[in-house]
């Protein structure tokens, strides 16, 4: 068979090549009280789909798509002045509070116990943030008891009066939001933030032993701070903690695709850094616990920096954050994905931030319609079929350079074996602009597997979007892909995100 290319590269997959487990938790997202990520994203009462309890149900339907896990709430910046009983009890005597974070004004219609409601409706666990920027360790442990403890207490049985008999059991816990960051309300030092996180974390494992808690990193890897951050907090919060935070956005402010598409050589080198800062830790405390990494912020964020400086202050759910995604934006996001999945022995949580309008996969139109952003496709395919143990391939693949990069390689690829439903997943990202990739991949481990599908997204301008009207960047099938003696040769076109699933033939 031959094929019109100038680009070929090569791999090897086997069955006891393991990485680990990947935890589902990877796929996570985040909905913050932000801008119209719940009112008019997934809260609505007038809208013509909206339920019983006011939720959106076209919404509902595209996050069980997605199959999220788990979903961090309620921020994001604006937990550091957030006071959590203003979300709670009659909706009529809740006060309407000014959001420091983001200008806006909150209603607080929706609160703690409407979003547990929300995340059940659409089968994921809630991942909840404490306020450690204005507040501290008597806010945080009322929020577990109210939220967690059965009853026979004040705050239980609040949440009771309130009308929810039985606790929520929210077991994972942000220790506050990126308080390195000066823009956060309630700034700490890292030794200020290690010593409050620290004792916070100790009195809410008082109320409720079995939650998991959640130290803050660095707010991103160009902090000046980092990654001394992480190791002087961890100094206090390594034995009370079980994942530390990374955050982290990327955009092509440069208008440089090749350059762009790249920037996974640096969320990888950011996540080994902090493993090696943990690790250090480790050894310096002489403790026999691997502190594991929650990369609970991550996406594309920059198209709407401009406009979001014309919206008027102090309204309620203004338009923030609402990115238009690009065809190159969605390239990226399948490869913040494969980054993620090549560091599963370590990063157990991961939220694509955030879920809906908000810099986010899924868009609405208030009172209106819904539709899919370039970069639902590649968290859709990696979310569903991702499931089971990563794989460390061997690759060989040809390189190129960057403004910011060197040897970056065209083929960007993550593989997923699920061994209970006998399947093997390669996702994999061609990042050559101008040819096809040609991959051999070994797959001689994998005796009697047939290709099932090859998945392919891609466009002939990077910039292609997607609106309510007009979907310019979807998937297809590519028939191009096949298996011969033991080896598959996946065409992968130029520039393009895919999906090649294998499965186990039957025996006849």
């Amino acid at each position: 068979m031959t094929l019109n290319t100038t680009s070929k590269a090569k791999m090897i997959i086997d069955k006891s090549f393991k990485i680990s487990e990947v935890n589902p938790r990877i796929y996570g997202s985040f909905i913050e009280q932000l801008g119209r990520a719940v009112y008019g994203g997934i809260f609505e009462p007038t809208h013509a789909t909206a339920d019983e309890d006011g939720f959106r149900q076209d919404v509902i339907n595209l996050v069980k798509e997605l199959n999220v896990p788990i979903i961090r709430y309620p921020g994001g910046n604006m937990v550091s002045a957030y006071n959590w009983e203003d979300g709670v009890g009659p909706k009529e005597s809740r006060p309407k509070r000014l959001d420091l974070a983001w200008n806006s004004l909150e209603t607080n219609e929706v609160g703690t116990n409407e979003f547990v409601s929300w995340a059940k409706k659409v089968d994921a666990e809630v991942m909840m943030a404490v306020n450690l920027g204005t507040r501290g360790i008597d806010a945080a442990r009322n929020l577990v008891e109210y939220s967690n403890h059965p009853g026979g207490t004040y705050w239980s049985d609040l949440r009771k009066s309130h009308g929810y008999q039985d606790p929520h059991n929210i077991k994972v816990w942000c220790l506050g939001n990126e308080m390195d960051g000066p823009w956060q309300i309630g700034m700490k030092t890292a030794y200020e933030y290690g010593r409050l996180a620290a004792e916070t974390a100790k009195a809410m494992r008082l109320v409720d032993p079995t939650i998991e808690l959640v130290s803050c990193g660095s707010s991103g890897s160009g902090m000046e701070t980092f990654p001394q951050w992480e190791a002087e907090t961890l100094e206090h919060t390594y034995e009370y903690a079980d994942y530390i935070s990374l955050h982290q956005y990327y955009g092509n402010r440069d208008n440089d695709t090749a350059n762009y598409i790249a920037n996974t050589l640096d969320m990888d080198n950011f996540i080994k850094t902090v493993i090696a800062t943990c690790d250090y830790m480790k050894a310096k405390k002489r403790s026999k616990k691997t502190m594991n990494l929650s990369f609970d912020e991550w996406n594309v964020w920059f198209h709407s920096n401009d406009q979001d400086k014309q919206v008027e202050p102090w309204s309620v759910a203004p338009p923030l954050l609402e990115d238009i995604y690009t065809f190159e934006d969605a390239i990226l996001v399948g490869s913040m994905l494969n980054t993620l999945l090549k560091h599963s022995d370590r990063v157990k949580m991961a939220c694509m931030a955030q879920l809906v309008n908000v810099i986010a996969p899924i868009m609405t139109e208030t009172g209106g319609g819904i539709w899919k952003q370039t970069i639902f496709y590649p968290y859709y395919y990696t979310s569903v079929y991702g499931r089971g143990t990563a794989l460390h391939s061997i690759v060989d693949s040809p390189k190129y350079d960057s403004k910011d990069y060197t040897d970056v390689p065209y083929l960007d690829q993550s593989v997923v074996y699920n061994e209970e439903t006998e399947e093997l997943v390669i996702f994999a990202v061609n990042r050559n602009l101008e040819n096809q990739l040609l991959v051999d991949v070994d797959i001689r481990s994998f005796e009697g597997y047939g290709l099932v599908e090859h998945v392919v997204l891609e466009n002939e301008d990077p910039k292609a979007i997607n609106t309510i009207t007009n979907e310019q960047v979807k998937p297809h099938t590519n028939s191009k892909s096949y298996i011969e003696n033991g080896t598959l040769t996946a065409v992968l076109p130029k520039l393009s995100w895919n999906m090649l699933r294998l499965k186990k033939n039957e025996e006849k």
